[in-house]
């Protein structure tokens, strides 16, 4: 699933292709992936511009020049690709926005959805998100506060959006094995020295994350040589039974909250 590094990539590619463009057609192949009526969606979203795009967690937010906003989460297995008919993947494409002779196409919608909002209520369904990870404003004493009032396993509250926004399965696992803590420890176990590592390496490696692409290697668009180059680095995720870069010990998967969960069984504590 895309966590916060693969939507940043999104959001950063996209503006570069797509802000201030105007969306010149749409075909819903699948009537699930948007909240409207398709005829009732394509009259309010056909011909409008692109302002921009932004992100929030795990969500993109395409800002359009009426103020309504195109709200889309990728959820397991979703993507997209944007470019020439020519260029199309030979996938099966939920939905497709057309930029005059350039596609969007929304790949792996089964879960996913690409909802038309208002601003405000765009707010209301991101408002449960916890904090963005990497804004100034969570601090190293504010994430110290937070994490006060949480309790269960490690892995389970870094993957909780309503606590930190945009961490999932990948990076909860990079983050844990980053600051040499176990995903498995409740807590309540772990002192203020680890909690403070904790937070330095959450940013450390969501901002490695971005850098390279994020983890999940289908190309944003013919040419792309960004997208998906984390996937090399990752040093636990979906390595199970290789060696570990840091101590040699073979990389463990363990299921905490019916999720995979990597960790070196050596040089975690």
């Amino acid at each position: 699933m895309p966590e916060l590094p693969e939507m940043e990539n999104y959001k950063i590619l996209l503006n570069q292709k797509i802000a201030g463009k105007n969306i010149t057609d749409i075909q819903i192949n699948r009537e699930k992936s948007i909240n409207l009526n398709p005829e009732i969606f394509k009259r309010k979203v056909l011909q409008q511009k692109v302002i921009s795009i932004n992100r929030r967690g795990k969500h993109l937010l395409f800002q359009l020049q009426t103020g309504q906003v195109l709200l889309l989460h990728l959820m397991l297995g979703g993507w997209m690709f944007f470019g020439l008919e020519s260029e199309r993947p030979k996938r099966t494409i939920q939905v497709q926005i057309s930029f005059g002779d350039f596609q969007l196409y929304f790949i792996g919608l089964r879960l996913g959805y690409l909802h038309l909002y208002s601003e405000q209520e765009a707010e209301e369904k991101l408002s449960h998100l916890g904090p963005e990870p990497l804004i100034n404003s969570l601090t190293l004493n504010y994430f110290l506060e937070i994490i006060e009032h949480k309790h269960g396993r490690l892995k389970t509250t870094l993957i909780d959006q309503e606590f930190i926004a945009g961490i999932g399965n990948c990076y909860s696992a990079e983050i844990c094995f980053h600051a040499g803590i176990l995903p498995l420890k409740d807590i309540d176990h772990i002192k203020e020295p680890e909690r403070i590592r904790l937070y330095h390496s959450l940013r450390s490696v969501l901002q490695e994350g971005i850098k390279y692409g994020g983890y999940m290697d289908n190309p944003v668009f013919k040419g792309d040589t960004i997208t998906g180059g984390f996937n090399m680095r990752c040093q636990v995720y979906d390595r199970e039974g290789k060696r570990c870069n840091r101590c040699g010990a073979n990389i463990v998967n363990e299921i905490i909250s019916s999720r995979k969960t990597f960790y070196c069984p050596n040089c975690q504590m």
